[in-house]
C-alpha cells in the first residue's frame, strides 16, 4: 500500500497545477460587484473566492436552502422529531482537491469528513465485490484489482479485446474526445468483449454513478471518468463523507464564512430574467426584485440555465453561440430517484455503510445513514430503528417517486433478506431530472466557463473543463475558474486550481500509434 504512492509519483501520478494562483494583490483595489446565480457547490465556490478578495458578492438561490444537488432541508416526522433530508449520498473522494480547498475555509482540518470503509458492489447473480483496501495509486491499484477481483479471472479474460481496452489507459483531453465522443459507452464496453460478470460488477455500476445510462452516454466521458477516479490520481478509490447532515457540516459554515467577508446570500429568490447594458448586468427575480452587478456567474443546473436564457431574449440574441449550445445542454440526463426510509429495526451488522448495486431494474446504491451521520444515528439509537437511503441514478421516466421508492425497497430485500421483516415508519421519496446529460457527440458544443458575452461566466458539474474533473469536483473547479477570470479583470490575485495527472498512463503509446 505504501509503495504505490512513490511509484505513482515517479510516473507523474500526483496533483497537477492547472492554475498557480497569485498574480496580483491579495484584494481588489477598486469596487467590484458580482452576482452569482445558484447557491450550490459551483456558485458558492465562486462566491467564497471572490468575497475573500473583497469583491462584493450576492448569491441568488431559488431554493430556500443552499446546496443544489448537495442540499439538505428539515422534515418533520410523525413521531414529532425533525430529521434533515438530503438529495442523496455523495462520496467526497480524496482527489477532489478544489472542493476540499473550499471546504477548508469553514473546516481547516476537514474534521467533519470521516472515512467510509469499504465499497462493496451487490448483485443477485454473483457474490459481492469489494473495492476497499486497494493500493491508492496506479499502476499498483490496477494490478491489485486484476489479481483480487473474482470478475477478472485470467481464463475468462482471454477472450477480451485488449486493443479495444487501450483507450481506458490512454486518456488524452483532446484525442479521447475526438476519437470516442461519437460512440456510446455501451458500444465501447461491447467492443471490449468482457466477461458479463466483469462488465456488470465493474463498468456498468461505474457508468451509472454519473446519472447516465451507458447506452446514452459518451464513451469519451466513460474513459475520462475512469481516468479521473482510478488511473490518474494517487489517492485511490477510497472516499470520505460528512458525519453531520450537509446543512450543518457544509452550508451553514460556508455561508457564515461568506458573510464574514461581506458576501450576501439570498435564498428563495429564483432568477427569471437576465439583462445586459453598458452599466453591467441585471438579474430579475420572481419576487419582483432586480439585482445589479458588474459581472455575473450562472451556476445553475442545465434545465434552469436553458430556461433562464429562454426568458432573456436580449441576452440570448447577443450570445447566439451559447444559445445554440444550450438547446442541447439544457436537456438533462435521465431522472434520478432518492428514497429515505425510517425503519423499525436494523439491517444486519455486517452491511456496509455504502453499497453499489449491479443490474437491479431500479436500485443503484444503498446508504445506511444511521451508521454515517449523527442525527440519523441519534434517531436510530432512540427508537431501535434504522435510516436507509436508496438511490436510482438513472431511472425510468414518468414514474412517481413513491413507486420508485417501493421498487427499490423490494429490490433491496432480494439482496438483503432481513429488509423484508422491517416495517416502514416514515419515508421521503423524490424524483428529479437536473443532472447533466453526457450524450454522444455533445462534447464539442458543451459550454465552458467563459462565454461570448463580456462579464458572463458559467459554472457547474456539466460545464466543460480542459483538465480531468467530474461531479462535485468539476462544480467546484469551474466555480473557482469563473472567479479567477473576474479577479484577473480587477487586477487581483487568483485562486490556485489543481487536478490529477492530465493524461493516461499509456497516452504516449496511443499518440505514436496514430502517427
Amino acid at each position: 500500500m505504501e509503495l504505490s504512492r512513490p511509484l505513482g509519483r515517479l510516473i507523474g501520478v500526483r496533483p497537477h497545477v492547472v492554475e498557480p494562483g497569485g498574480g496580483g494583490p491579495s484584494r481588489v483595489t477598486r469596487p467590484v460587484e458580482v452576482l452569482v446565480v445558484g447557491g450550490g457547490i459551483a456558485g458558492m465556490s465562486a462566491a467564497v473566492v471572490l468575497a475573500e478578495r473583497d469583491v462584493r458578492v450576492t448569491v441568488l438561490e431559488a431554493a430556500h436552502t443552499l446546496g443544489g444537488r448537495l442540499g439538505a432541508w428539515p422534515e418533520r416526522l410523525a413521531d414529532g422529531t425533525t430529521q434533515t433530508v438530503e438529495h442523496g449520498f455523495h462520496a467526497f473522494f480524496r482527489q477532489y482537491y478544489n472542493w476540499r480547498s473550499i471546504l477548508r475555509r469553514a473546516d481547516p482540518a476537514l474534521a467533519m469528513l470521516k472515512p467510509v470503509a469499504g465499497y462493496p458492489i451487490l448483485s443477485r447473480q454473483w457474490p459481492a465485490e469489494e473495492f476497499g483496501n486497494l493500493p491508492p495509486a496506479p499502476p499498483l491499484n490496477l494490478l491489485a484489482l486484476l489479481l483480487r477481483s473474482p470478475s477478472l479471472r485470467l481464463p475468462e479474460l482471454r477472450g477480451m479485446d485488449r486493443d479495444a481496452a487501450l483507450p481506458l489507459l490512454t486518456y488524452d483531453p483532446q484525442r479521447t474526445y475526438a476519437e470516442l465522443d461519437g460512440t456510446t459507452a455501451a458500444e465501447l464496453l461491447d467492443s471490449l468483449r468482457l466477461p458479463d460478470r466483469a462488465r456488470a460488477m465493474l463498468f456498468e455500476v461505474f457508468s451509472h454513478s454519473f446519472f447516465n445510462h451507458e447506452r446514452e452516454m459518451s464513451a469519451a466521458e466513460l474513459v475520462a471518468n475512469f481516468h479521473f477516479y482510478l488511473l490518474g490520481n494517487g489517492e485511490g478509490l477510497a472516499f470520505d463523507a460528512p458525519d453531520e447532515d450537509y446543512a450543518e457540516a457544509i452550508w451553514r459554515p460556508l455561508r457564515a464564512h461568506l458573510e464574514r467577508h461581506s458576501g450576501e446570500v439570498v435564498t428563495g429568490s429564483r432568477a427569471t430574467r437576465l439583462h445586459h447594458n453598458g452599466d453591467g448586468w441585471q438579474v430579475h427575480t420572481g419576487d419582483g426584485r432586480t439585482y445589479r452587478g458588474d459581472q455575473v456567474v450562472l451556476a445553475l443546473d442545465p434545465p434552469a440555465l436553458a430556461a433562464l436564457f429562454a426568458s432573456s431574449p436580449q441576452v440570448a440574441a447577443a450570445a447566439p453561440a451559447l444559445t445554440r449550445q444550450l438547446a442541447t445542454f439544457g436537456r438533462p440526463g435521465p431522472p434520478y430517484a432518492v428514497a429515505r426510509y425510517w425503519l423499525d429495526g436494523d439491517v444486519a451488522a455486517r452491511r456496509a455503510v455504502f453499497s453499489g448495486v449491479s443490474r437491479q431494474p431500479t436500485l443503484d446504491s444503498v446508504t445506511l445513514y444511521h451508521r454515517l451521520e449523527r442525527p440519523s444515528r441519534q434517531w436510530a439509537t432512540r427508537t431501535g430503528g434504522s435510516v436507509v437511503e436508496l438511490h436510482a441514478y438513472a431511472c425510468e421516466p414518468g414514474v412517481a417517486a413513491e413507486e420508485l421508492g417501493e421498487r427499490m425497497r423490494a429490490e433491496l430485500a432480494l439482496l438483503w433478506p432481513e429488509v423484508t421483516g422491517l416495517a416502514v415508519r416514515e419515508v421521503r421519496a423524490r424524483v428529479e431530472a437536473q443532472a447533466p446529460a453526457f450524450t454522444p457527440g455533445a462534447y464539442a458544443d458543451r459550454p465552458g466557463v467563459v462565454t461570448e458575452l463580456p462579464g458572463l461566466f458559467l459554472a457547474g458539474d456539466g460545464i466543460r473543463t480542459d483538465f480531468p474533473s467530474a461531479l462535485m469536483e468539476r462544480a467546484a473547479a469551474t466555480g473557482i475558474l469563473a472567479a479567477n477570470h473576474i479577479l484577473r479583470t480587477a487586477g487581483a490575485a487568483t485562486e490556485p486550481v489543481h487536478s490529477i495527472r492530465p493524461r493516461g498512463l499509456l497516452a504516449g503509446r496511443a499518440a505514436q500509434r496514430t502517427r
